[in-house]
């Protein structure tokens, strides 16, 4: 009995201490919020889906160039039909068939990229039975044949996807790290928004805790005839005001917390709590050369300016190869035998020998070709001329935001500072207060510039890590500790 009774404390001991467990809140700085959004937020999984698909795509554009090793066999195909069959004497007549044939093949086969052409070795057995007469089975055999076929001043799609579908793949690697910057762009805006709320939501019950204790002190004062009526008014109404305000911001930062837990998510119920990234702070100079000499290395803007040049090549290129003059070169190569049984069939084969070579001349064609070569062209300068101002004006974007950091650096100090005299500001105000030496007004004042100080501190927190996060998204380096920004690849496949 002893000992039920203390296992059913002990049960109701962790039941209660896991219920006020779920009462407290959690506390995340800045740093693990953003850790968790590249890990399981919608953004980071869309991201890394996004890239396994490039992956794949430049896998599958490697193996059109790799051999190729197939078999395919027919076992069997069974036919009953009457067919139309000509004699040696040039008549026709109709027969009754009923027969089973049965074929395999087996083939080696490779993409030229140089050429574009196809090269293949393949060997091949068939066998039929006549299934309604004495004729007997007959096999063929073709144990090795050699062939190579060939376009001739044709498009070549191999040579171009040798040229394009690397930059392609190493576009959408740095397209993946810049999508993990942007997550801790994305993380770091709900993160503070959160946060004001957190503050504004602490402010305003200090608020009104202040003018609770504030208003009871000025109804004694009252009633001791040392202030007038209008200011004991004047406060139950600031008292008021506060109250519905508390309630406001509470409702305020329910929903941004949802929204946060929602992007991380979180699938809990349990209330979490920021804390302000205060400590990580750090100003440093980043040279404006090094910030565009970095972007336009790391960028995945820059290889795509590459990728697009290529590919207006390539459409000149294709349009001036289709419908023009063309040739196709086929050759082939090889033994063939044929017996009414297995063993003769692959004994003294004959050799069997093919070359064809076709031509297509275009005549007249009413300036079709010369059209699509001409409307290729221009959009090849199209292209050229709108990658040469993209350049300049990514130029231009890197600097912008390199000298807009440097201004949030000394914005966020100059907001550090504000918010430790309005601090002090308050704390005198409310002193003199309680002695009678300044009116309510002049508190509320005081309070007010202490309120919006410590949320533009805050904010200017908030600018400074954005900005921070898009420079390392645009340079695809951290200037605060001075190295590059890479990923293990190899573990994501």
């Amino acid at each position: 009995m002893n000992l039920r009774y203390i296992l059913l404390f002990l049960i109701s001991l962790i039941i209660q201490v896991g219920a006020n467990s779920q009462e407290l809140p959690r506390s995340y700085t800045l740093e693990q919020i953003i850790e968790i959004a590249q890990t399981q937020s919608p953004d980071a999984l869309s991201a890394k889906n996004q890239f396994l698909k490039s992956f794949w795509e430049f896998r599958t554009s490697e193996a059109m160039l790799l051999p190729k090793l197939n078999f395919d066999a027919v076992m069997p195909n069974i036919s009953r039909s009457i067919d139309k069959i000509t004699l040696d004497d040039g008549s026709d007549i109709f027969i009754e068939r009923s027969l089973a044939n049965t074929a395999a093949e087996m083939s080696l086969s490779k993409n030229v990229g140089l050429t574009g052409g196809q090269v293949y070795l393949k060997s091949s057995l068939q066998r039929i039975d006549y299934l309604v007469d004495s004729t007997p089975t007959a096999y063929l055999s073709n144990p090795l044949i050699l062939g190579y076929s060939q376009d001739i001043f044709s498009f070549n799609p191999y040579k171009w996807s040798k040229k394009i579908d690397p930059i392609l793949y190493k576009e959408a690697k740095r397209r993946y790290l810049e999508d993990v910057e942007q997550i801790s762009i994305t993380a770091t805006n709900y993160f503070f928004n959160l946060l004001v709320s957190q503050i504004q939501k602490k402010i305003a019950l200090q608020k009104m805790a202040n003018y609770d204790t504030l208003y009871k002190i000025a109804v004694g004062r009252y009633n001791l005839g040392k202030i007038p009526e209008n200011d004991l008014l004047q406060l139950e109404l600031q008292l008021l005001r506060a109250e519905a305000e508390v309630e406001n911001l509470g409702i305020d930062f329910e929903d941004r917390m949802f929204k946060l837990k929602s992007y991380l998510r979180m699938k809990d119920n349990q209330p979490i709590e920021l804390i302000p990234p205060v400590e990580g702070v750090r100003f440093f100079d980043i040279p404006v050369e090094k910030a565009i000499e970095f972007a336009n290395v790391n960028n995945s803007k820059s290889l795509g300016f590459e990728r697009r040049l290529l590919e207006s090549d390539r459409e000149v290129n294709r349009a001036q190869r289709e419908n023009r003059f063309s040739a196709t070169l086929f050759a082939q190569y090889g033994l063939t035998q044929q017996g009414e049984d297995f063993n003769t069939v692959y004994h003294n084969p004959q050799d069997q020998q093919q070359l064809s070579l076709g031509i297509h001349v275009p005549i007249l064609d009413w300036g079709l070709a010369k059209g699509r070569i001409k409307i290729a062209e221009s959009n090849r300068e199209i292209q050229r001329t709108a990658v040469e101002q993209e350049r300049i004006d990514f130029d231009q974007n890197i600097y912008l935001e390199v000298m807009n950091f440097k201004l949030q650096q000394r914005q966020l100090a100059i907001s550090a500072k504000s918010d430790t005299v309005a601090q002090k500001g308050f704390d005198v105000s409310k002193q003199r207060y309680m002695i009678g030496k300044i009116s309510i007004t002049d508190l509320n004042v005081a309070l007010s510039d202490k309120d919006n100080s410590r949320i533009s501190y805050i904010r200017s927190l908030q600018n400074y890590w954005i900005n921070y996060f898009q420079i390392r998204k645009l340079t695809m380096y951290d200037f605060k500790t001075d190295s590059e920004i890479s990923i293990d690849f190899e573990k994501m496949r």
